[in-house]
């Protein structure tokens, strides 16, 4: 099918980071969200981020303002029925997808795929609980959206072969490579990257190290851009501790109980860098260790 109207569901960090990168690649694209604030700051940082890819050369200046004008925003979820593709970018509960979800339905098109950002829930069940489940994937991309390679396309097991193609064919156009991976906890990435922060975490809880040198250790030790618990800090903490739960619940495995100093961050709301404290503290001119 012919994708050429894009409805993203969010407008956080996710959601316009999507926007961003569909609009440059041509496609019109509707943003959603419940709130008009949100919406604001969300194609203020479009404009932010397009304008540091100018200055860089990366983009001319009129694809930028072509791209900016693709993008439309609306405080109204249904708006998005008349898109091709719907991609819900909205918080990491099941709940609040499921409700997106059921009450975007009585409005799309036939042909319309709806598809979930989703970085670990069972892309199958929420597919089940809609009317198009062979219409209905996971499309995960990686954050921050414009600079990452990788998007990861998720089937459930209800998914059809056309609806695959054609979201391939838009990560594609996108210019970004596409991982295919099985609905299981977690997909590939988080699979992998969650169980090894919440093993860092473990290794400060068991006083192995302080903040500083688990970073470094992998850093310099392992040639990891960022150390796992700054990581931990750019996702959020409330996300990683999501995951390891999916993990845990879905697996029925030990190896992937969260660690209870994890744990206790969220409930401190030190969640990383979005609330200014998590395993560092982001409140003054350079980031210090909490531990």
């Amino acid at each position: 099918m012919d994708i050429t109207r894009i409805g993203v569901v969010g407008a956080g960090q996710m959601g316009n980071g999507i926007a961003h990168v569909m609009a440059l690649a041509g496609y019109d694209v509707l943003l959603n969200d419940i709130s008009a604030e949100a919406l604001d700051r969300a194609m203020a940082a479009v404009r932010k981020n397009m304008e540091r890819q100018v200055s860089r050369g990366k983009i001319a200046q009129d694809t930028m303002e072509a791209a900016l004008a693709r993008i439309t925003t609306t405080q109204t979820l249904t708006d998005l029925g008349k898109t091709d593709l719907v991609i819900e970018a909205a918080t990491e509960r099941e709940a609040v997808k499921q409700a997106i979800f059921d009450e975007l339905l009585p409005h799309l098109e036939p042909h319309t795929i709806l598809t979930s950002n989703t970085s670990s829930i069972s892309i199958t069940r929420l597919a089940s609980r809609t009317d198009r489940p062979e219409k209905f994937m996971g499309f995960h991309f990686m954050n921050p959206v414009p600079v990452m390679q990788l998007v990861e396309l998720i089937r459930g097991i209800a998914t059809d072969k056309d609806t695959f193609n054609a979201c391939l064919a838009v990560v594609e156009k996108l210019g970004k490579t596409a991982a295919s991976a099985e609905d299981f906890p977690a997909f590939i990435v988080n699979r992998i990257l969650m169980p090894m922060i919440n093993e860092a975490v473990y290794t400060l809880y068991e006083g192995v190290g302080n903040v500083k040198s688990i970073d470094e250790s992998l850093k310099l030790g392992a040639n990891h851009p960022m150390g796992p618990l700054e990581l931990a800090d750019f996702i959020g903490l409330d996300t990683c501790l999501a995951i390891m739960n999916v993990l845990h619940d879905g697996l029925a495995d030990t190896k992937y109980r969260p660690c209870p100093l994890l744990t206790k961050y969220v409930e401190a709301g030190w969640l990383g860098r979005k609330t200014g404290r998590g395993f560092y503290d982001y409140r003054g001119e350079v980031p210090v260790p909490t531990r």
